[in-house]
């Protein structure tokens, strides 16, 4: 591992990949290093590292662009080599199954398997076939766990802490999988949530999809930013709408992220966005571009993230039983839900 001077992430999680409990776990980032997880390195590309020898396959059966060549870049600093499948070139248009598509996979001995899929459940129900980890990279309109983790970490870089914020969410929430994560992860350290976008797409059914966590649906962009901590912006999902029951005119007008709506929130909010960004429609550039924007912060803390979650799983753990990027601790936090 090539050492980082800042960062140490501590994945206190009983399992990760293809778990329905994948969310459920402790998280903690260390301020001070045990083992680190650089997300942008200078390091040779020589094999040499924890995870050398190792075969991650990278199976995204829904398009992809930033978490494919994320979690590409990750096993890559680790050593590892890869494999890729592209939905475009999958199988699955020519009439094969899910499951043989992931056998065939696996019939060429990875030792861990990266999987996006449209449909909502898809990476457990491999998972369930499965003798290798398997990480979910997005399914459906249900997770993106490792995207819940690069955002805690980048709200711990810059606010030194994810205890006890009020987080508003801004956009098509009830199709987001970076929602739910953010929401059952964020909130199981005291973080509030204000949920807003146009009626249809923040139901009120939101408000109880985290029990214990305090949710509220508002429909003014006004009340939702008004102390702010942390400000999640989501683009509208038009690929899974038939049909766009707001125009971006109407959008812009009533739910954009400017620079004048932004003051309502707390002085030093940050505003963070999972991409792809839509500029000049739920945001604009001058807030996408100030010094309050973490976006590319999330990127670079992505790989140290899904460093971190590749090594666990295929480095395993060291000889006293711990891995040393991970420190398994049986006492649940305090206000955890589950």
């Amino acid at each position: 591992m090539v050492p980082h001077p800042r960062r140490d992430i501590e994945l206190q999680l009983p399992r990760f990949a293809g778990s329905r409990t994948a969310h459920r776990g402790r998280i903690e980032f260390s301020p001070r290093p045990k083992q680190t997880f650089p997300g942008n390195s200078e390091a040779s590309a020589e094999k040499t590292g924890d995870a050398a020898r190792e075969t991650v396959a990278l199976a995204f059966f829904e398009t992809s662009t930033r978490t494919r060549i994320s979690f590409g870049a990750a096993a890559s600093r680790l050593g590892a080599d890869t494999m890729n499948l592209q939905a475009e070139a999958s199988s699955l248009k020519k009439g094969e199954t899910l499951l043989d598509t992931v056998f065939n996979l696996y019939a060429m001995k990875p030792d861990c398997l990266v999987m996006r899929h449209a449909a909502s459940g898809a990476t457990d129900y491999v998972a369930r076939h499965l003798d290798i980890p398997v990480v979910n990279a997005g399914d459906g309109t249900h997770e993106h766990p490792s995207q819940g983790l690069l955002d805690a970490l980048t709200i711990r870089d810059r606010l030194g802490t994810i205890k006890n914020l009020n987080v508003t969410i801004l956009g098509d929430i009830v199709h987001s999988r970076v929602a739910r994560s953010n929401i059952h992860l964020l909130g199981k350290f005291g973080c509030k949530f204000a949920l807003c976008g146009p009626a249809m797409w923040v139901p009120r059914e939101l408000e109880k999809i985290a029990p214990g966590t305090p949710i509220r649906c508002v429909y003014r962009i006004e009340e939702a930013l008004d102390g702010a901590d942390v400000i999640m912006m989501l683009r509208v999902q038009t690929e899974r709408l038939d049909d766009p029951p707001l125009s971006a005119n109407d959008y812009v007008l009533l739910y954009q992220l400017n620079a004048v709506r932004l003051r309502r929130a707390s002085p030093n909010a940050i505003v963070l966005h999972p991409g792809p960004m839509n500029r000049g429609i739920e945001i604009t550039p001058e807030v996408a571009d100030g010094p309050q924007s973490c976006v590319l912060e999330q990127v670079t803390n992505g790989v140290a993230v899904r460093m971190a979650i590749l090594y666990l799983l295929i480095s395993g753990a060291s000889e006293s039983g711990t891995h040393p990027a991970l420190e398994v601790k049986s006492k649940e936090s305090a206000n955890a839900s589950d």
